[in-house]
């Protein structure tokens, strides 16, 4: 049986123009291999609202998850949740569980809640909260789309949050070794082990060290005994060069 797929799409002008380094993906990308949900396809586009549509449009027809991350703070820029609303063609406002969550968070701290702060109490109809205990202001989930924030610390608690939710499978299990051969020495065998092994996902990654070329090869799979197997065979045939 095959796991559960999943889409990440990242949306920001600041992504894109190198001034914010994306550490999320990083993140989701590990939770959903502990969760056993594959990770197909990552995303990045801009502030745009046709593009981000398109994005979401093509991304949960094609998933069984699609993660988003960015642009649901207060500013004017921030358009994800119309985007998404759009997308499924429903209506957005601000709701009353949403506004109550940010009105009890800003009692708390003695802040007035004004009318760019209520912006992230603006929800699309039918959509479920996603809690958050970092900041309050709730990400949501509308049919297979799981829009949070993007920034890191809201991201994780965010995905801790829904994870529980969803359906999982068997977790991808990963074995490495380094190589001290260059690539076109090993591409021949790799190559063999590869076919013999279908259900594997087996990758060369090279690298240079003190003058020497070598590879770190790394097996993944969901079957422990296929990926021990293929280490094995990988170790036997080169010998000392495998580290």
């Amino acid at each position: 049986m095959q796991n559960p797929t999943a889409a990440m799409l990242v949306i920001g002008d600041e992504i894109l123009s190198g001034r914010t380094r994306d550490a999320n993906m990083h993140y989701l990308a590990g939770q959903l291999t502990e969760a056993g949900i594959d990770l197909k396809e990552v995303r990045v586009v801009s502030d745009d609202r046709d593009a981000i549509i398109a994005a979401v449009n093509a991304l949960c027809d094609r998933y069984d998850n699609v993660f988003t991350s960015g642009g649901i703070g207060p500013t004017h820029d921030d358009i994800t949740a119309d985007c998404i609303a759009a997308a499924f063609d429903v209506s957005i406002d601000v709701r009353d569980d949403a506004r109550a969550i940010l009105e009890a968070h800003y009692a708390r701290i003695g802040t007035e809640i004004n009318e760019a702060r209520l912006r992230m109490a603006r929800i699309p109809a039918g959509a479920d909260l996603i809690d958050n205990p970092v900041s309050s202001a709730p990400g949501f989930t509308l049919g297979n789309v799981h829009v949070m924030a993007g920034v890191p610390s809201v991201f994780k608690a965010m995905v801790a949050s829904v994870l529980p939710t969803l359906t999982g499978g068997a977790p991808l299990l990963s074995q490495s070794v380094r190589i001290m051969r260059g690539e076109g020495d090993i591409a021949g065998p790799l190559g063999q082990l590869a076919k013999a092994n279908p259900a594997l996902s087996i990758g060369s990654y090279p690298f240079q060290k003190d003058g020497a070329f070598g590879s770190q090869i790394v097996i993944r799979g969901h079957d422990a005994a296929a990926v021990n197997a293929a280490m094995d065979a990988l170790k036997s045939e080169f010998g000392d060069a495998a580290l």
